[in-house]
């Protein structure tokens, strides 16, 4: 069976949708510190409703735990609802009575998060809360009560060809919500079809005639999808992602190799 070919500028408008959707406010990305006025007349005047509501949220002393965002390397519960992305994903849907669920860890100049899926009942703020009591440092985000165990089990779809290769867009998005600075690692790729002319490319493989994203779709329902991404940032890298779906659900085996690397001038 021969594979299909899903047209690359399609991939980067929809990968440009879930980015998007992925966006954190400036509240969540840069916590205002705070912490560091000596007094209150150093606090921040209100631009809002919303930051006025902030204020009060550091109300207490700021040695203890306020959940609230902060830059001081404790998680907390992020305001974004990662599971609207999903609602305009052509072929691919959250199932029902699910939601998707964020958490955040913030420093200065850094950060990191993680989505969880989560029952419907179990979303709420005082279920969420309670995940982070358990969570102690960066390496252990927390993880709420009755969370999937891959992410990916949240999600159902028609099983067409384009809706595989977009659901391999959609989890190395979800692998990369909330990272700032020297965390970030896919947000520094960019889809491909041909190896970027202007470089001059070391090859660790026999270079492949075709760039094109592809879907290879079996008829037992098994599918296959491969392409390719840039990364730009040093050392700049070909990568080639090869997915493996199984025939029930779209949570893949997921390989990312580095095929090439540019040259030094």
């Amino acid at each position: 069976m021969s594979a299909q070919k899903i047209q690359l500028e399609a991939l980067q408008k929809i990968r440009q949708h879930m980015q998007h959707g992925f966006a954190l406010p400036t509240s969540e990305n840069q916590p205002r510190s705070w912490s560091s006025s000596s007094n209150e007349a150093e606090l921040p005047e209100p631009d809002s409703l919303s930051d006025l509501g902030d204020l009060f949220t550091f109300g207490g002393s700021m040695a203890e735990p306020t959940h609230a965002p902060n830059s001081r390397g404790e998680w907390f519960i992020s305001t974004a609802n990662p599971g609207a992305v999903l609602m305009k994903l052509p072929g691919l849907t959250l199932k029902p009575a699910v939601r998707l669920v964020g958490y955040l860890h913030r420093q200065p100049e850094a950060g990191i998060g993680v989505i969880w899926a989560v029952p419907e009942s179990l979303s709420t703020t005082a279920h969420l809360e309670k995940a982070l009591a358990a969570s102690s440092d960066r390496a252990h985000p927390p993880r709420p009560e009755g969370a999937f165990a891959n992410l990916m089990e949240a999600v159902q779809g028609d099983r067409t060809p384009a809706s595989f290769i977009i659901a391999s867009l959609l989890q190395r998005e979800l692998r990369e919500f909330g990272r700032l600075g020297k965390a970030c690692n896919w947000s520094h790729h960019r889809l491909i079809s041909a190896p970027p002319a202007q470089m001059q490319w070391q090859w660790q493989v026999e270079p492949p005639k075709d760039l094109s994203p592809k879907v290879r779709v079996f008829p037992d329902g098994r599918a296959v999808i491969e392409f390719f991404s840039c990364r730009v940032v040093p050392p700049i890298t070909l990568f080639q992602h090869l997915d493996q779906y199984p025939s029930t659900n779209y949570g893949a085996a997921v390989s990312d190799r580095a095929i090439a690397v540019a040259k030094r001038a």
